[in-house]
Protein backbone atom coordinates (compact mmCIF):
# COMPACT_ATOMS: atom_id res chain seq x y z
CA UNK A 1 0.00 0.00 0.00
CA UNK A 2 1.71 3.12 -0.73
CA UNK A 3 2.22 6.25 1.80
CA UNK A 4 -0.37 8.28 -0.25
CA UNK A 5 -3.47 5.63 0.25
CA UNK A 6 -2.25 5.25 4.00
CA UNK A 7 -1.74 8.65 4.86
CA UNK A 8 -5.77 8.70 3.22
CA UNK A 9 -7.06 5.61 5.25
CA UNK A 10 -5.41 7.63 8.38
CA UNK A 11 -7.01 10.80 7.60
CA UNK A 12 -10.20 9.30 7.12
CA UNK A 13 -10.23 7.38 10.16
CA UNK A 14 -9.78 10.86 11.91
CA UNK A 15 -12.96 12.01 10.63
CA UNK A 16 -14.59 9.26 11.31
CA UNK A 17 -13.50 9.12 15.00
CA UNK A 18 -14.67 13.07 14.95
CA UNK A 19 -17.64 13.04 13.95
CA UNK A 20 -18.64 9.81 16.39
CA UNK A 21 -17.43 11.74 19.37
CA UNK A 22 -19.26 14.96 17.99
CA UNK A 23 -22.29 12.64 17.78
CA UNK A 24 -21.87 11.17 21.32
CA UNK A 25 -20.86 15.31 22.61
CA UNK A 26 -24.45 15.64 21.08
CA UNK A 27 -26.05 12.54 23.23
CA UNK A 28 -24.13 13.03 26.05
CA UNK A 29 -25.73 16.66 26.23
CA UNK A 30 -28.94 16.03 25.78
CA UNK A 31 -28.97 13.44 28.33
CA UNK A 32 -27.80 16.18 31.00
CA UNK A 33 -30.32 18.39 29.89
CA UNK A 34 -32.81 15.41 30.37
CA UNK A 35 -31.12 14.86 33.91
CA UNK A 36 -32.13 18.51 34.85
CA UNK A 37 -35.30 18.29 33.69
CA UNK A 38 -35.51 14.92 36.10
CA UNK A 39 -34.20 16.11 39.01
CA UNK A 40 -36.49 18.82 39.39
CA UNK A 41 -39.40 16.16 39.26
CA UNK A 42 -37.41 14.35 42.23
CA UNK A 43 -37.23 17.84 44.36
CA UNK A 44 -41.57 17.46 44.16
CA UNK A 45 -41.27 13.99 44.71
CA UNK A 46 -40.23 14.54 48.86
CA UNK A 47 -42.44 16.58 49.55
CA UNK A 48 -44.60 13.61 49.40
CA UNK A 49 -45.59 12.28 45.69
CA UNK A 50 -45.17 14.52 42.93
CA UNK A 51 -49.08 15.24 41.79
CA UNK A 52 -49.12 16.06 45.52
CA UNK A 53 -46.55 18.52 45.08
CA UNK A 54 -47.97 19.86 41.93
CA UNK A 55 -51.05 20.68 43.76
CA UNK A 56 -49.78 22.27 46.07
CA UNK A 57 -47.51 24.89 44.18
CA UNK A 58 -50.67 26.92 43.64
CA UNK A 59 -51.29 27.23 47.57
CA UNK A 60 -48.12 29.95 47.90
CA UNK A 61 -48.20 32.64 50.42
CA UNK A 62 -46.22 35.01 47.94
CA UNK A 63 -47.93 37.93 48.31
CA UNK A 64 -50.24 38.88 45.07
CA UNK A 65 -50.33 34.92 44.14
CA UNK A 66 -51.84 34.28 47.54
CA UNK A 67 -54.58 37.29 46.69
CA UNK A 68 -55.07 35.70 43.34
CA UNK A 69 -56.71 32.07 44.57
CA UNK A 70 -59.40 34.35 45.62
CA UNK A 71 -59.68 36.75 42.69
CA UNK A 72 -62.78 36.05 40.52
CA UNK A 73 -61.88 33.96 37.74
CA UNK A 74 -61.50 35.41 34.17
CA UNK A 75 -61.24 33.11 31.42
CA UNK A 76 -59.42 33.75 28.26
CA UNK A 77 -61.70 33.97 25.14
CA UNK A 78 -61.43 30.72 23.08
CA UNK A 79 -61.16 28.58 25.94
CA UNK A 80 -63.55 26.19 27.09
CA UNK A 81 -64.26 23.69 29.70
CA UNK A 82 -65.09 24.55 33.81
CA UNK A 83 -62.13 26.94 34.52
CA UNK A 84 -61.31 27.68 30.49
CA UNK A 85 -58.17 25.45 31.25
CA UNK A 86 -58.90 23.90 27.60
CA UNK A 87 -56.86 25.61 26.04
CA UNK A 88 -56.73 24.26 22.06
CA UNK A 89 -54.49 25.37 18.81
CA UNK A 90 -55.54 24.02 15.62
CA UNK A 91 -58.60 22.83 13.28
CA UNK A 92 -61.23 22.04 15.93
CA UNK A 93 -62.17 18.91 12.74
CA UNK A 94 -58.76 17.47 13.53
CA UNK A 95 -59.49 13.81 14.40
CA UNK A 96 -56.06 13.50 17.04
CA UNK A 97 -55.25 15.63 19.85
CA UNK A 98 -51.68 15.71 21.26
CA UNK A 99 -51.08 17.30 24.65
CA UNK A 100 -48.35 18.84 25.44
CA UNK A 101 -47.36 19.69 28.99
CA UNK A 102 -44.64 22.45 29.60
CA UNK A 103 -43.82 25.30 32.39
CA UNK A 104 -42.35 29.12 31.14
CA UNK A 105 -39.07 28.40 33.26
CA UNK A 106 -38.38 24.96 32.04
CA UNK A 107 -34.87 24.94 30.49
CA UNK A 108 -35.69 21.31 28.59
CA UNK A 109 -38.94 22.81 27.55
CA UNK A 110 -36.90 25.49 25.39
CA UNK A 111 -34.80 23.37 23.81
CA UNK A 112 -37.74 21.30 22.58
CA UNK A 113 -39.60 24.30 21.35
CA UNK A 114 -36.27 25.46 19.82
CA UNK A 115 -35.48 22.57 18.40
CA UNK A 116 -38.96 20.58 17.49
CA UNK A 117 -40.95 23.82 18.01
CA UNK A 118 -41.89 24.73 14.44
CA UNK A 119 -42.29 20.95 13.17
CA UNK A 120 -45.03 20.92 16.13
CA UNK A 121 -46.66 23.91 14.38
CA UNK A 122 -46.08 22.91 10.80
CA UNK A 123 -48.20 19.99 11.57
CA UNK A 124 -51.06 21.40 13.25
CA UNK A 125 -51.30 24.57 10.55
CA UNK A 126 -51.63 20.68 7.97
CA UNK A 127 -54.62 19.59 10.33
CA UNK A 128 -52.49 16.26 11.07
CA UNK A 129 -53.37 16.89 14.80
CA UNK A 130 -54.67 19.38 17.01
CA UNK A 131 -52.65 20.88 20.53
CA UNK A 132 -53.87 20.87 24.18
CA UNK A 133 -51.56 22.66 25.69
CA UNK A 134 -51.46 22.71 29.75
CA UNK A 135 -49.25 25.08 31.51
CA UNK A 136 -47.54 24.05 34.38
CA UNK A 137 -46.04 26.90 37.42
CA UNK A 138 -43.79 23.89 39.24
CA UNK A 139 -40.43 25.16 38.70
CA UNK A 140 -41.69 28.29 40.98
CA UNK A 141 -41.06 25.77 44.21
CA UNK A 142 -38.30 24.23 43.47
CA UNK A 143 -36.27 25.52 46.06
CA UNK A 144 -33.15 26.12 44.29
CA UNK A 145 -35.17 28.08 41.45
CA UNK A 146 -37.99 29.38 43.94
CA UNK A 147 -39.41 32.68 42.42
CA UNK A 148 -43.09 33.35 40.54
CA UNK A 149 -42.37 33.93 37.00
CA UNK A 150 -44.23 30.85 35.73
CA UNK A 151 -47.28 31.58 36.78
CA UNK A 152 -46.81 35.04 35.92
CA UNK A 153 -45.47 34.09 32.43
CA UNK A 154 -48.41 31.98 32.39
CA UNK A 155 -51.04 34.54 33.22
CA UNK A 156 -49.49 36.23 30.03
CA UNK A 157 -49.93 33.56 28.30
CA UNK A 158 -53.52 33.56 28.86
CA UNK A 159 -53.70 37.25 27.88
CA UNK A 160 -52.05 36.22 24.56
CA UNK A 161 -54.78 33.99 24.30
CA UNK A 162 -57.68 36.32 24.97
CA UNK A 163 -56.06 37.93 21.56
CA UNK A 164 -55.85 35.04 19.32
CA UNK A 165 -54.46 31.02 19.30
CA UNK A 166 -51.79 32.86 16.98
CA UNK A 167 -50.88 35.48 19.64
CA UNK A 168 -50.60 32.98 21.52
CA UNK A 169 -48.32 30.14 19.86
CA UNK A 170 -46.23 32.94 18.77
CA UNK A 171 -45.24 34.83 22.21
CA UNK A 172 -45.06 31.29 23.90
CA UNK A 173 -42.53 30.58 20.69
CA UNK A 174 -40.37 33.71 22.01
CA UNK A 175 -41.01 33.05 25.18
CA UNK A 176 -39.02 29.82 25.00
CA UNK A 177 -36.33 31.42 22.21
CA UNK A 178 -32.48 31.37 23.10
CA UNK A 179 -32.83 35.13 22.52
CA UNK A 180 -35.18 35.26 25.80
CA UNK A 181 -35.02 32.74 28.01
CA UNK A 182 -33.49 32.70 30.79
CA UNK A 183 -31.61 30.57 32.82
CA UNK A 184 -33.64 28.26 35.08
CA UNK A 185 -32.56 30.18 38.40
CA UNK A 186 -33.24 33.38 37.23
CA UNK A 187 -36.82 34.49 37.99
CA UNK A 188 -36.72 36.69 35.29
CA UNK A 189 -40.48 36.10 33.90
CA UNK A 190 -41.63 37.37 37.74
CA UNK A 191 -41.31 41.26 36.28
CA UNK A 192 -43.87 42.26 34.14
CA UNK A 193 -41.84 44.70 32.08
CA UNK A 194 -39.62 41.97 30.80
CA UNK A 195 -42.73 39.94 29.37
CA UNK A 196 -44.30 42.96 28.14
CA UNK A 197 -40.40 43.46 26.02
CA UNK A 198 -40.63 40.50 24.93
CA UNK A 199 -43.86 40.73 23.51
CA UNK A 200 -42.92 43.66 21.54
CA UNK A 201 -41.49 40.94 19.24
CA UNK A 202 -44.76 39.74 18.62
CA UNK A 203 -46.87 41.72 16.02
CA UNK A 204 -50.45 40.66 17.33
CA UNK A 205 -49.10 41.76 20.53
CA UNK A 206 -47.04 45.02 19.65
CA UNK A 207 -48.78 47.72 21.40
CA UNK A 208 -51.61 46.11 22.28
CA UNK A 209 -53.37 48.03 24.85
CA UNK A 210 -55.84 45.22 25.98
CA UNK A 211 -52.87 42.50 26.37
CA UNK A 212 -50.59 44.82 28.33
CA UNK A 213 -53.30 45.89 30.34
CA UNK A 214 -54.32 42.51 31.47
CA UNK A 215 -50.43 41.49 32.21
CA UNK A 216 -50.21 44.37 34.57
CA UNK A 217 -53.36 43.83 35.95
CA UNK A 218 -53.12 40.13 36.42
CA UNK A 219 -56.06 39.28 34.71
CA UNK A 220 -55.54 35.80 34.18
CA UNK A 221 -53.49 35.00 36.85
CA UNK A 222 -56.54 33.11 38.86
CA UNK A 223 -56.95 30.91 35.87
CA UNK A 224 -52.96 30.93 35.54
CA UNK A 225 -53.31 29.11 39.19
CA UNK A 226 -56.01 26.79 37.92
CA UNK A 227 -54.31 25.50 34.39
CA UNK A 228 -51.19 24.77 36.73
CA UNK A 229 -53.57 22.29 38.73
CA UNK A 230 -53.78 20.01 35.74
CA UNK A 231 -50.53 18.55 35.48
CA UNK A 232 -50.78 16.75 38.67
CA UNK A 233 -54.31 15.58 37.82
CA UNK A 234 -52.88 14.03 34.67
CA UNK A 235 -50.18 12.25 36.69
CA UNK A 236 -47.66 13.81 34.42
CA UNK A 237 -44.19 14.08 36.43
CA UNK A 238 -41.67 16.52 34.34
CA UNK A 239 -42.00 18.95 31.70
CA UNK A 240 -41.98 19.03 28.79
CA UNK A 241 -44.32 15.91 28.03
CA UNK A 242 -46.65 14.50 25.19
CA UNK A 243 -49.62 12.78 26.02
CA UNK A 244 -51.62 11.12 23.25
CA UNK A 245 -54.99 9.24 24.06
CA UNK A 246 -53.79 9.30 28.06
CA UNK A 247 -50.32 7.31 26.52
CA UNK A 248 -47.03 9.44 27.37
CA UNK A 249 -45.23 9.87 24.61
CA UNK A 250 -41.25 8.82 24.76
CA UNK A 251 -38.47 8.52 23.24
CA UNK A 252 -38.40 4.25 22.17
CA UNK A 253 -36.71 2.75 24.89
CA UNK A 254 -36.30 5.30 27.41
CA UNK A 255 -38.70 7.66 29.58
CA UNK A 256 -37.07 10.90 27.93
CA UNK A 257 -40.14 12.90 25.85
CA UNK A 258 -38.53 13.69 22.40
CA UNK A 259 -36.65 16.70 22.84
CA UNK A 260 -35.06 16.68 19.32
CA UNK A 261 -36.40 17.42 16.09
CA UNK A 262 -35.26 14.00 15.02
CA UNK A 263 -37.25 12.05 18.00
CA UNK A 264 -39.86 14.50 17.41
CA UNK A 265 -40.61 13.60 14.12
CA UNK A 266 -39.97 9.49 14.81
CA UNK A 267 -41.84 9.31 17.64
CA UNK A 268 -45.04 11.58 16.08
CA UNK A 269 -44.75 9.36 12.66
CA UNK A 270 -44.60 6.22 15.16
CA UNK A 271 -48.10 7.95 16.95
CA UNK A 272 -49.90 8.92 14.00
CA UNK A 273 -48.44 7.17 10.93
CA UNK A 274 -46.00 8.44 8.77
CA UNK A 275 -46.92 11.84 6.39
CA UNK A 276 -48.25 11.36 3.48
CA UNK A 277 -45.97 12.84 0.79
Amino acid sequence: MSNRNNAQNKQAARERLRAERERQAKKDKTRRQLMVAGSLVVVLAVAGGVAYAVTQMNKTEDGPWKAAASKPLVKPAGTSGKDGTELVIGDKNAKETLTVYEDPRCPICSVFEQNSGQKLRQDVKEGRYKVRYVLASFIDDNPAAKGTGSRNAVSALGAAFDVSPEAFADYKEALFSKRNHPEETDDAFADDKKLLDIAQQVPALKNNKDFEKNVKDGTFDRWALEIGKLMGKDGVKGTPALMHNKKQLTVPGTENPPIMEQQFNATIDAEFGAKKK
